[in-house]
C-alpha cells in the first residue's frame, strides 16, 4: 500500500484506484486542471475516486455497478470513512482498505505526470478482475424478514406436540393455577433470555450459527464450543420429540379406525422413522421448500385455534357430556383450579414435560445466516412470538380447564335420570352424570386426566384438531431438525473438536450442511427409537436450560466488563435480570431432574477441558478477554497502594535476551524460577539501524514462539543507540504499578576478547547502571555459549552480539514454511535445553561468598520446587577458616533453618585464601594482556597521554592494585571447579566493582569466575536488601 503508479488508459487519464487480486493496492497521482472548482480562489474540491471490481471490458458488458471512493479534506490519499473499511467478512475482491501511516506519510516524486488537459474526462477504473464477469450469473441466496424467518418459525416451534397432546394432563395434574404458574415462569424465563439473545444479537453483524455463534463470540471458544456440541444434539432431539409426537397422533389415530401394524410401541417407531425421512428431504430441497411448508403449516395452526375457540362455545351434545365435555361451566372451573396429583406426578415433572413447548425462541436466531436484518429481525420476531404463543397457551389452559372433567366414562348410560344424586361421587353428579364407577375403581377413560386427546374432542371439527396436532409436530420438528445441522456446521468450522471438520462442507447457494442434515436424521431416528415422549422430553428440558443459562450469563457478563465493544442496538435489556435468569435457569434443571442435570455438566465440562487443553487459535474479542482485563487492571491498581514487604518478595526479572527464540536458554533459566510464580519481561533492544529492517509481524511471531514454548512472559522490544541505552530505558520503564522488573538478567558476553572496546564498555556500564538503580542482577554462562543464531541462520541482533555458537552441526535445520508461505523465524522446532531436563541426582552448588539480601538462596530454592529441579540436592559453599570451621557450618544451618530453606549440606571452605596455581594465574593474566597499557615499559610518555588514546586499557597501577583481589578469583574458580564439575548448576556470587575498576578488568574476574564448569553457572546478586526473612510479620 502506498506505492506511486501513473497509468493512461483509452478512455480518459485521471485518479485511479486499484484494487485487484493480480497486486497489491495502488494509488496514482490526480491532477486538476484550471476548469475544477475552487474555494476562496485557492482551496480545491477533494477529488472522487472511482473504484471498480472489473476491467473496463467487463464494465461495458456488464454494466458492473461503481463505487465512488472520495478522499478526504486533507490528502487525495486519505479517503473518508467508508463502511468497506471497516467490514471484515468481505471477499477479496470485494474488500477495500484504507491507506497505511507509512503511506500517507512518504514523501513521493509523482512519475510520468499527466498535464492538466489530459484530467477533463472522468475517472475510470483499472482493475482486471474477471470472477465479477460471472457473478451477475449466480442467483442470490434466499434471505427472510422478521416475520417469516423469525415469528411465524419461532411460533411453530412453540407450538408443539406439548400443546396439543399434554397440555389438558398438565391442567389436570396441576390444576388452572399451577399450570399458568407453570406457563408463567416458562415465559419469563424464555422471556429474559429472549432480551439477552436480542442484546447480543444487536452487538455486531451475527452470521450463521444462532446461539452457538452468539455465545462463543461472547464467552469464547472455551464456552461456546460446550454449548454448541450441546445445543446441536438438543435440537435433534427436540426433532426426534415432535416426530415422536405426531406418530402418537397417527398410531392413536389408526387405533380409532381398528388398524395396527405390529403393537402400539412398534407402530409408534416405524411412523416416526418414516415422517423424519420425509422431513429430511423436504430439508435437503433448500431453506425456499421448507419456508414455504412452514407457512402453510402455520395457516393451519391459526385455522386449529379458531375450530378450538368455536367448539368451546358450542352446546355439547350427550354424546360429548359423557366424555367429560359439558362446556364452560363455574363449578368446573372452580374444581380444576387445583391440583389433582396422580400417578406419583409432582410440580417439577410436569414442569419438566411442558418446559420444551417454550424452546422454541432460538428457532429464528439458529438460522440468523439466512436472515436479510439478523440484529431487527431476532429481536422482534423473538418477542412478538413469545407473547402470541404465551396468550395462546394461557387461553387454553383456562378454557380446557373450564369446559371438561377431570373423570368420565364415556358411557353414555351413565345419565342421571331426574335429581337423584345419592351416592353418586365426582363433579359429574352436579351436571347430571354419574362417573362413580369409573372413578371408584379407576378405569375412567375420558377427561381431562385419562384422555390426551381431549382438545379435539372439545374442538367444532374434531380432525381439523389432528390436522393441527399434525402441523404443530411437524412444523417444530422440521424446524429442529433445519437448526441443528445450522449450528453444528458452524462449530465444525471453527475446528474445536477433532473429526468432525467432515460435517462442516455447505452446498449449493444457502451453504446448506446436507452432511450434517444426515447426522442429525440419525441422531433422531435413534430417540424416536426410544418411543417414551416423557423421557425425551425431560432430557431436552435440561439441554435447553444448560443453553438459555449461558446466553444469559454471555449477556450478563458482557455488561459487567463495560468493554467498549459491548454496545448493542437493542437497549430493553438488564445485565441482573441476565443474571437472575441464568441462576433460575440452572435451578431449574435440577428440580426437573438432578441425574440429567449432572450428566449435562459432566458432559459441558468434559468437552470444556478439552477445548482449554488444545488452546485453539481463535480471537473472537470474546467478553472473557475484557474480563481479564478488567480483573488485571483492578488488582493492578489496588496493588499499587500496598507497601512491599519481604516475605511477599519475588524476583520480577527483565532478560535482556534480544529475540527470545535465539537465546532459549536464557528464557528457560529465567521462566524456571519465575513461572506462576513472578514477572518476566524479555527485552530485546534493537538498534536504530537495524528498526527499518525488522519485519512488522516479528513481535507477534516471537510471543507464539513463547506461547509454543509455554514461557510466561511477555515481550518488549525497544530502539535505542547502544544496549546500555536501551537496558536503562527497559529497567525504568517496562513494568506496571508493582508489577516492575526489580532484577536484570544477562547473558555472558563469551567474545569479549574479540569484541570491540566501546561493546565492552556498554555491557559493563550496563550492570553498573543495574547496581546504581538499586536494582538486583544475575548472568548466565552457558558452556557452549547462548545464541543459536548461527544454527539456524537468523538475522542477528546487533544489541546482542552472538556468543560462541554450539559446535554441533546435526542440528542445522532447515526453513520451515508458516501457513502463509513465508519463513517464520518464531515458529521453529523448539530447542531443547539443560532447564527442561530432569536433574536427576545432581547438585545445584551455590557459592554464597557476600551477603546480597538472600538473592543468592532465593533463586536456587525456587528452581527445585519445579518438576525438573526438585530432586536436585543444594550445596551451600561459604568462605571460614579451618579453627572455626564447625561453628561456621553450624551458624550458616542455624540460619537455613529459620528461613525455613531444606538446604542441609553446607560446606566450608577453609582454603580460599591459598594462592592460586601459577599456571591459572598466567592464563588470566594472559586474557587480560591484550587490554593493559603497559606504561611503565614506554619511557618518554605519560600515562596520561596513552591514557587519552586508548582509555579502556588497564594501566599498570591499577593492574597492581587489584591484584590481590584478582587472584582471589583466579582461587575462587580453583575451588569451584574441584567441587563442581558433576553439579547441574553452579551459582556464584557476583562481585560488586569499585567505580574505578577498569572495564576490561572486570570483565575478565567474570570470565575467569566461571571458566571451565561443563555445566550452566549463574553470577548473581541482590540488591544488599532483604528477600528472606525467619520473621512472621
Amino acid at each position: 500500500m502506498g506505492q506511486l503508479s501513473s497509468k493512461r488508459t483509452d478512455l480518459a487519464p485521471g485518479v485511479h484506484f486499484s484494487n485487484n487480486e493480480e497486486g497489491p493496492t495502488r494509488y496514482t497521482s490526480h491532477h486538476l486542471d484550471g476548469s475544477s472548482p475552487q474555494q476562496d480562489g485557492n482551496l480545491q474540491i477533494p477529488p472522487t475516486i472511482v473504484v471498480s471490481d472489473m476491467d473496463s471490458s467487463a464494465s461495458e458488458c456488464q454494466g458492473s455497478r461503481m463505487e465512488l471512493r472520495r478522499s478526504s479534506f486533507y490528502s487525495t490519499l486519505d479517503l473518508v470513512p467508508q463502511l468497506e473499511h471497516y467490514d471484515s467478512k468481505l471477499p477479496d475482491r470485494l474488500a477495500k482498505s484504507r491507506p497505511s501511516l507509512v503511506a500517507l506519510r512518504r514523501a513521493f516524486d509523482v512519475v510520468n505526470t499527466t498535464t492538466d488537459s489530459e484530467v477533463n474526462g472522468l475517472p475510470v477504473t483499472d482493475t482486471g478482475n474477471e470472477e465479477s464477469q460471472t457473478a451477475p450469473n449466480k442467483k442470490d441466496p434466499v434471505r427472510f424478514g422478521w416475520v417469516i424467518g423469525v415469528m411465524v418459525r419461532c411460533m411453530l416451534n412453540i407450538w408443539g406436540v406439548i400443546l396439543f397432546l399434554r397440555l389438558s394432563w398438565i391442567t389436570s395434574q396441576a390444576g388452572i393455577l399451577l399450570t399458568w404458574a407453570i406457563i408463567l415462569i416458562s415465559v419469563t424465563v424464555t422471556s429474559m433470555t429472549a432480551l439477552s439473545i436480542s442484546a447480543i444479537a444487536t452487538n455486531g453483524r451475527v452470521t450463521s450459527g444462532g446461539a452457538y455463534f452468539m455465545i462463543s463470540r461472547s464467552l469464547g471458544p472455551e464456552i461456546g464450543g460446550p454449548i454448541g456440541m450441546v445445543f446441536s444434539f438438543a435440537n435433534a432431539l427436540a426433532c426426534a420429540l415432535n416426530t415422536a409426537g405426531f406418530a402418537e397422533v397417527v398410531r392413536d389415530l389408526l387405533k380409532e379406525f381398528g388398524l395396527s401394524m405390529v403393537d402400539d410401541i412398534n407402530d409408534l417407531r416405524i411412523v416416526g422413522v418414516i415422517t423424519v425421512t420425509i422431513l429430511l428431504l423436504i430439508s435437503l430441497a433448500g431453506m425456499e421448500w421448507e419456508s414455504k411448508v412452514q407457512v402453510l403449516f402455520f395457516l393451519v395452526l391459526l385455522v386449529t385455534f379458531a375450530n378450538y375457540l368455536v367448539g368451546t362455545v358450542i352446546p355439547p351434545s350427550p354424546k360429548k357430556q359423557a366424555i367429560g365435555i359439558f362446556g364452560y361451566h363455574s363449578e368446573i372451573f372452580i374444581a380444576n383450579l387445583k391440583p389433582d396429583w396422580r400417578d406419583g406426578e409432582n410440580f417439577s415433572r410436569m414442569f419438566a414435560i411442558f418446559f420444551p413447548s417454550a424452546i422454541g425462541i432460538l428457532s429464528g436466531a439458529n438460522i440468523s445466516g439466512d436472515l436479510k436484518d439478523p440484529a431487527t429481525a431476532i429481536p422482534k420476531g423473538t418477542l412478538v412470538a413469545i407473547f402470541w404463543t404465551a396468550v395462546s397457551y394461557l387461553v387454553i389452559a383456562v378454557t380446557i380447564g373450564s369446559c371438561v372433567v377431570r373423570d368420565a366414562s364415556g358411557n353414555i348410560t351413565d345419565i342421571l335420570t331426574g335429581n337423584i344424586t345419592e351416592g353418586c361421587v365426582g363433579l359429574g353428579c352436579n351436571l347430571g352424570w354419574n362417573f362413580t364407577e369409573c372413578i371408584q375403581s379407576q378405569t375412567c377413560n375420558y377427561g381431562l386426566a385419562n384422555d390426551k386427546q381431549v382438545l379435539g374432542q372439545v374442538s367444532g371439527f374434531y380432525y381439523i384438531i389432528t390436522a393441527g396436532v399434525f402441523a404443530a409436530s411437524l412444523s417444530s420438528a422440521l424446524g429442529f431438525l433445519v437448526s441443528a445441522p445450522k449450528v453444528f456446521q458452524c462449530l465444525c468450522r471453527d475446528n474445536l473438536y477433532p473429526y468432525i471438520g467432515f460435517f462442516a462442507k455447505g452446498y449449493g447457494k444457502n451453504d446448506e450442511p446436507l452432511r450434517a442434515y444426515l447426522l442429525c436424521y440419525i441422531i433422531s431416528i435413534a430417540f424416536i427409537l426410544i418411543g417414551t415422549l416423557n423421557t425425551i422430553a425431560i432430557l431436552i428440558s435440561n439441554f435447553f436450560l444448560c443453553s438459555y443459562s449461558l446466553i444469559n450469563f454471555s449477556c450478563f457478563y458482557a455488561s459487567l466488563t463495560n468493554s467498549p465493544g459491548w454496545r448493542p442496538s437493542f437497549h430493553y435489556y438488564n445485565k441482573w435480570i441476565a443474571l437472575f435468569t441464568a441462576v433460575i435457569s440452572v435451578v431449574l434443571m435440577f428440580l426437573f431432574s438432578w441425574e440429567a442435570s449432572l450428566a449435562t455438566f459432566c458432559i459441558i465440562f468434559f468437552l470444556f477441558g478439552y477445548v482449554n487443553y488444545n488452546k485453539p487459535k481463535v480471537n473472537w474479542g470474546s467478553s472473557v478477554q475484557a474480563g481479564t482485563y478488567n480483573m488485571a487492571l483492578s488488582y493492578s491498581v489496588s496493588l499499587s497502594g500496598v507497601e512491599d514487604h519481604v516475605k511477599n518478595f519475588r524476583p520480577q526479572c527483565l532478560v535482556l535476551t534480544g529475540p527470545p527464540n535465539q537465546r532459549p536458554a536464557l528464557v528457560d533459566f529465567v521462566g524456571s524460577f519465575t513461572k506462576h510464580i513472578s514477572l518476566m519481561i524479555c527485552g530485546d533492544i534493537i538498534m536504530e539501524q537495524d528498526s527499518q529492517s525488522r519485519m512488522p509481524d516479528a513481535t507477534n511471531r516471537l510471543v507464539k514462539w513463547m506461547n509454543k514454548r509455554k514461557v510466561r512472559s511477555f515481550y518488549t522490544p525497544f530502539t535505542a543507540d547502544s544496549l546500555r541505552v536501551g537496558a536503562r530505558h527497559l529497567l525504568q520503564a517496562s513494568g506496571l504499578g508493582k508489577l516492575k522488573p526489580n532484577t536484570l538478567v544477562l547473558g555472558f558476553k563469551t567474545n569479549w576478547r574479540e569484541s570491540s572496546p566501546e561493546s565492552i564498555e556498554d555491557y559493563i556500564n550496563t550492570i553498573y547502571d543495574t547496581f546504581d538503580s538499586n536494582h538486583c542482577l544475575c548472568i548466565l554462562r552457558m558452556m557452549d555459549g547462548l545464541d543459536i543464531s548461527d544454527q539456524f541462520d537468523f538475522e542477528v541482533n546487533q544489541g546482542f552480539e552472538p556468543d560462541e555458537s554450539v559446535e554441533n552441526s546435526d542440528q542445522q535445520s532447515s526453513e520451515r514454511e508458516s501457513g502463509d508461505g513465508t519463513f517464520d523465524k518464531g515458529s521453529i522446532d523448539q530447542i531443547n535445553t539443560v532447564f527442561q531436563n530432569d536433574q536427576i541426582k545432581k547438585t545445584i552448588d551455590v557459592y554464597w561468598i557476600a551477603d546480597d539480601g538472600g538473592l543468592t538462596l532465593l533463586v536456587p530454592y525456587l528452581l527445585t520446587r519445579r518438576k525438573h529441579w526438585h530432586r536436585s540436592k543444594v550445596r551451600v559453599f561459604i568462605v571460614g577458616d579451618e579453627h572455626n570451621m564447625e561453628e561456621r557450618r553450624n551458624e550458616m544451618m542455624g540460619l537455613l533453618r529459620r528461613f525455613r530453606l531444606d538446604f542441609n549440606d553446607v560446606v566450608v571452605m577453609t582454603d580460599s585464601e591459598k594462592h592460586p596455581q601459577p599456571k591459572n594465574l598466567s592464563r588470566f593474566v594472559d586474557s587480560v594482556a591484550p587490554f593493559r597499557l603497559y606504561d611503565e615499559q614506554q619511557e618518554g610518555v605519560s600515562v596520561q597521554e596513552l591514557k587519552q588514546k586508548t582509555p579502556w586499557k588497564i594501566s599498570d597501577k591499577e593492574f597492581e592494585a587489584f591484584k590481590p583481589k584478582s587472584e582471589r578469583k583466579v582461587r575462587l574458580n580453583e575451588i569451584i571447579r574441584r567441587n563442581s564439575q558433576n553439579a547441574a548448576l553452579v551459582l556464584v556470587s557476583l562481585p560488586v566493582p569499585r567505580s574505578d575498576c577498569p572495564s576490561a578488568l572486570y570483565m575478565a574476574w567474570l570470565d575467569t569466575l566461571t571458566c571451565g564448569l561443563h555445566c550452566p553457572a549463574v553470577l548473581i546478586r541482590g540488591n544488599q536488601h532483604n528477600v528472606l526473612t525467619f520473621y512472621c510479620q
